[in-house]
């Protein structure tokens, strides 16, 4: 199972699920961005778990979905990173 980082503006989500193709990141950034007390996981995004403890030398793959707010500084590191490894980068439009 791979490991990716989901960043919607200026939040981030370590996800444990292979790299999500367009439609999925965003629907996984309109559901992980919004508090539902007691609501399931739509089984179309079963697949793609929050992880809060992973090695930043295990993530293989990163996509940044459109969003409000200024990135942190530390996740600009952190793709910076991704990138001087090799690590593809995906940046989806607006």
């Amino acid at each position: 199972m791979s490991v990716g980082i989901l960043v919607h503006g200026d939040n981030h989500f370590i996800v444990r699920a292979p790299r999500p193709d367009e439609e999925v990141a965003r629907a996984l950034v309109r559901h992980w961005s919004l508090i539902r007390i007691g609501a399931e996981t739509p089984p179309e995004l079963r697949a793609w778990r929050i992880s809060s403890k992973e090695f930043r030398e295990n993530l293989e793959w990163a996509v940044i979905a459109p969003g409000e707010g200024a990135r942190n500084p530390a996740v600009e590191a952190l793709l910076a990173e991704l990138r001087e490894r090799g690590v593809e980068v995906v940046v989806l439009a607006e």
